[in-house]
């Protein structure tokens, strides 16, 4: 009886090792036409992904490859979803105003409070000369978003922010690396693109 159970229990293991796996080779991967990007899971509120945020700009533009921001709002965080859906927001007018917003706020993050969260959004808004409602996500679209961003990660396996990777489209060999140590994060693009 002891051994069906630990039998039973190590198949259980290995098929959450499968499944965690097929997760990440279908969420670890560049968009279309690209051969390499960076994936990144990020909370706005976490200080390191505010230490992040320039370091994987200036990759992307370096490279020319994309950045791809997954939301991972930790749940101690008194307002790291509430940016995430701001931001969600502003992705409908166009991603690349939403991660203005995103790297806005990393900015700001310091400064930001729940109370003042929503007139360091207003200000964005009106630089931008974008309207923003009282109520940004009434149906609760953006929230389910964010949710299957943190669904993903839980997936991968993510259990800190930032968690960073860079990815390819290759079909052999590794398609995609952690980057755990970021000073290597150039290194870790070049060889990538080499391979």
């Amino acid at each position: 009886m002891l051994m069906i159970k630990r039998v039973s229990i190590l198949c259980i293991l290995f098929a959450a090792v499968a499944v965690s796996a097929q997760t990440a080779s279908s969420v670890l991967k560049p968009p279309k036409g690209a051969q390499v990007a960076i994936v990144v899971f990020e909370d706005l509120q976490c200080p390191d992904c505010r230490r992040a945020a320039p370091l994987l700009e200036e990759a992307g533009k370096t490279y020319n490859i994309p950045i791809v921001r997954h939301d991972f709002p930790l749940p101690f965080h008194s307002w790291s979803f509430d940016a995430a859906l701001i931001a969600r927001y502003f992705d409908k007018t166009s991603k690349k105003i939403g991660n203005e917003f995103r790297d806005y706020i990393f900015e700001h993050q310091p400064e930001i409070t729940p109370a003042n969260l929503r007139s360091f959004a207003e200000k964005f808004a009106a630089d931008h000369k974008l309207d923003l409602p009282f109520v940004v996500d009434p149906k609760g679209e953006l929230a389910a978003k964010i949710t299957a961003d943190k669904n993903l990660g839980i997936g991968v396996g993510i259990e800190h922010t930032p968690t960073i990777y860079v990815v390819s489209n290759k079909t052999q060999g590794k398609p995609f690396v952690e980057v755990v140590d970021r000073s290597k994060l150039f290194e870790l693009i070049d060889t990538m693109k080499r391979e």
